[in-house]
C-alpha cells in the first residue's frame, strides 16, 4: 500500500514546475485538436487522455499553490495598503474573523453561481434546449441549498447545523435521481449539452473555476468541524463535477465527428455514472454522519 501511495504521488503530484508544463501540454493538445479539427483518432484520444491527466495534476497541485498563496498573503498583510484596510472596522473583522470571511466567500460564490444559472437558463429558453433548462434547474436547487446554509453560518447551535447538514444530504440524494435520469437520456439518445456560439468557452471557464474553487475551499476547511461548512464543501464539489460532466458532453457534441458515436456514448456513460455514484456516496455519508452525531449529542445531553 505504501508503494502504491508513493507511485500515485509521483504520478499526480510532480514538482510544481513539472506540473505547470504538464498542464500546459495537456490543455494545449486538446485545444489544438479542436481548433484544427484533427480527425486522426489516435491523436484525438491522446489529447483527451493528456487533458484529463493535466486536470488531475492541476487539482492535485492546488493545495501546494494554496499554501504558497497563503504565505504570499501573509507577506502582503504587512503591506501599507493592507495595514490601511485593517485600520477600518470592516477590514479588521475580515482579516481576524474566520466565520465572517467564510460568509463573505459564500456570498461571492453564490453571486457567481446565480450569474451562471441566469446565463444557462436564458440560453436554454432562447435556444429551446431542454438539456440546458434541466441543468439550470439543478443548479437552482444547489443555490437554494447554499442560501439555506447562509442563515446557519453564524449560529452556535451544533444540533441545528447537523440537521441542516443532514437535510442537504437528503436533498443531494433526491436530486441525484434527476441527474441520473438526465445522464441515462444522454447516453440512450447519444446527445449532450449543446452551447451555441462562443457560449461553450464561458461554460468552460466556469467549469474550471468551479473545480478550482471546490478544491481550494475543501483544503481550507478540512480542519474545521463546522457541519455547515462541510455541507457547503459538498455542494461545491457536486457543482464542480456536474459542470465538468456538462462541459465534457458539450465538447464531444461540438467537436466530435459523426464516427465518434460509440466513443461519445462511452465517455458520457463513464463520467455520468462516476459523478452520480460519487454524489450518492457523499449524500449517504452526510445523512449517516449527521444521524450518528445527533444521537451522540442527545446521549450526552441526557447524561448531563
Amino acid at each position: 500500500m505504501r508503494k502504491l501511495k508513493l507511485m500515485l504521488k509521483r504520478i499526480f503530484c510532480p514538482p510544481l514546475p513539472a506540473a505547470v508544463l504538464i498542464a500546459l501540454f495537456g490543455y494545449a493538445s486538446v485545444i489544438l485538436v479542436f481548433a484544427f479539427d484533427v480527425r486522426v483518432d489516435v491523436l484525438r484520444y491522446i489529447s483527451y487522455a493528456a487533458s484529463a491527466y493535466a486536470l488531475a495534476v492541476t487539482v492535485a497541485a492546488l493545495p501546494r499553490v494554496s499554501r504558497a498563496a497563503k504565505g504570499i498573503g501573509k507577506a502582503a498583510a504587512e503591506h501599507s495598503i493592507a495595514r490601511k484596510l485593517r485600520s477600518t472596522k470592516l477590514g479588521e473583522r475580515y482579516f481576524t474573523d474566520v466565520h465572517f470571511r467564510s460568509r463573505i466567500s459564500l456570498h461571492i460564490g453564490l453571486t457567481i453561481n446565480l450569474a451562471y444559472i441566469i446565463m444557462k437558463l436564458s440560453a436554454g429558453i432562447y435556444y429551446r434546449s431542454a438539456w440546458l433548462v434541466a441543468l439550470a434547474v439543478y443548479y437552482i436547487l444547489l443555490a437554494v441549498m447554499r442560501l439555506s446554509l447562509l442563515r446557519f453560518e453564524d449560529i452556535n447551535d451544533v444540533a441545528a447545523e447537523l440537521r441542516r447538514y443532514r437535510l442537504c444530504g437528503i436533498m443531494l440524494l433526491l436530486m441525484n435521481q434527476a441527474l441520473a435520469v438526465i445522464v441515462i437520456f444522454m447516453v440512450h439518445e447519444n446527445r449532450g449539452f449543446v452551447y451555441p456560439g462562443n457560449l461553450i468557452y464561458a461554460m468552460a471557464f466556469y467549469a474550471f473555476y468551479a473545480v478550482i474553487t471546490a478544491v481550494v475551499k475543501a483544503v481550507r476547511t478540512r480542519r474545521r468541524k463546522s457541519p455547515v461548512l462541510s455541507a457547503a464543501k459538498a455542494i461545491n464539489l457536486v457543482a464542480a463535477m456536474v459542470s465538468i460532466l456538462s462541459l465534457e458532453t458539450a465538447m464531444l457534441a461540438r467537436f466530435g465527428g459523426g464516427d465518434d458515436a460509440m466513443f461519445r456514448r462511452s465517455m458520457t456513460a463513464a463520467t455520468g455514472g462516476g459523478v452520480c455514484t460519487i454524489v450518492i456516496g457523499m449524500a449517504i455519508y452526510m445523512i449517516l454522519r449527521a444521524n450518528k452525531m445527533l444521537r451522540e449529542l442527545k446521549f450526552n445531553d441526557s447524561e448531563t
